[in-house]
């Protein structure tokens, strides 16, 4: 690990001007640390967000609730009205990690982390997405890798709250040039999908602030499916949301993880859920949808029917 200096941030203004263009917000630090320990991410000055005033908080509204980029996804877990209201997202929140890891990781460090492929994270191999000519899963071992991405790099987005969010239809509130931005959860992730370098859309300085989320959705669910039964990163994982009237759905959304650079959503899934009585047939045609044109690679075909299970599964959990 490099040397750097440390200071501790009180506003929002002052943590941007620390940061600068060579600096790293540092909050929980699981992820943060670990990449400067490996030297695949140099910062000369780490700011410590975790006194910013209000971004420990959650707020609920009638409309839409916020969710602060400090408050912790332990404080997601143990929120009794985020169980009632958004049921998907505390399911989401419950499968990170261990329980000591969740008291201490933050929602803006979830959404922000670098990604989890073994050839990126290993210091001696100069990959794809560290700037160099290859991406060495495509022909290696890429059991964890994307079904869809937009790049040669096949690394996927692996954030449990990422899939929750996305299906939630909810916005991240990012300070960029010192001005608040609004950011869709697709948008937030985008350049990852574009660019092999990226892991999402964030440029050097800003700063995840909170998350909005619209209670237009009453009912949510979240799945994944891992190699271990606790306390390991989802092979898959699948988030829905949607208001059920009369047995039929409206405003659906369903949201894949750790198969795509971005939260893989296909608006002609939702479209087609929109307003049909859910039953296994039905769940079945949306699941078809949103795996239209999987690309597998060779170790990891196997995702295509647990996406498809998850799908299924997820969307009857709506059922109630």
């Amino acid at each position: 690990m490099k040397a750097f200096e440390y200071a501790t941030a009180l506003s929002t203004d002052s943590a941007r001007q620390l940061v600068a263009d060579h600096g790293a917000y540092l909050a929980g630090g699981n992820d943060l640390l670990g990449l400067l320990k490996e030297y695949l991410v140099s910062a000369n000055i780490l700011v410590n967000i975790k006194s910013l005033p209000g971004l420990n908080q959650i707020e609920s509204g009638s409309k839409n609730w916020t969710i602060g980029a400090l408050v912790t996804v332990g404080q997601i877990e143990g929120h009794a009205e985020i169980k009632k209201t958004f049921p998907g997202l505390h399911e989401a929140a419950s499968e990170v990690a261990s329980q000591q890891i969740r008291n201490v990781a933050t929602v803006g460090g979830n959404l922000s982390q670098h990604s989890r492929c073994w050839y990126y994270r290993h210091r001696d191999t100069v990959c794809l997405k560290k700037g160099g000519d290859l991406c060495y899963a495509r022909n290696g071992e890429n059991r964890y890798h994307s079904l869809f991405t937009g790049n040669d790099c096949i690394s996927p987005v692996v954030s449990n709250l990422a899939t929750a969010f996305t299906a939630l239809d909810a916005t991240a509130i990012v300070l960029r040039d010192g001005k608040e931005t609004r950011m869709g959860l697709a948008e937030l992730y985008q350049k990852a999908w574009e660019n092999p370098t990226a892991h999402n859309s964030l440029n050097p300085g800003d700063l995840i602030l909170k998350i909005e989320i619209p209670t237009a959705r009453r009912r949510s669910a979240y799945l994944q499916a891992s190699d271990k039964h606790a306390f390991d990163w989802a092979l898959v994982n699948c988030a829905a949301a949607a208001n059920v009237v009369d047995g039929k759905l409206s405003q659906p959304r369903v949201a894949l993880g750790c198969i795509s650079p971005v939260p893989h959503q296909v608006q002609a899934a939702n479209d087609f859920l929109d307003g049909k009585i859910l039953d296994d047939a039905t769940a079945s045609q949306a699941a078809d949808l949103i795996l239209k044109g999987a690309q597998p690679h060779e170790h990891n075909g196997y995702k295509v029917p647990l996406a498809h299970a998850l799908i299924r599964r997820t969307l009857l959990k709506l059922k109630g």
